[in-house]
């Protein structure tokens, strides 16, 4: 029974580390303007027809 509980108490630690994860990226890809976004989607445009 006590293997149970340390399985349940990894799972929920594995669970908030991802869900910080997420967070923290989520806040990294709000942190762009418009404008940052726009230049940098046409400049992978362009490498991509490069290819």
């Amino acid at each position: 029974m006590r293997w149970w509980k340390v399985i349940g108490v990894a799972a929920f630690v594995g669970v908030a580390a991802s869900g910080v994860a997420i967070a923290r990226s989520e806040r990294r890809r709000r942190a762009y303007t418009p404008e940052q976004i726009r230049d940098r989607l046409r400049a992978r445009h362009a490498e991509a027809a490069e290819v």
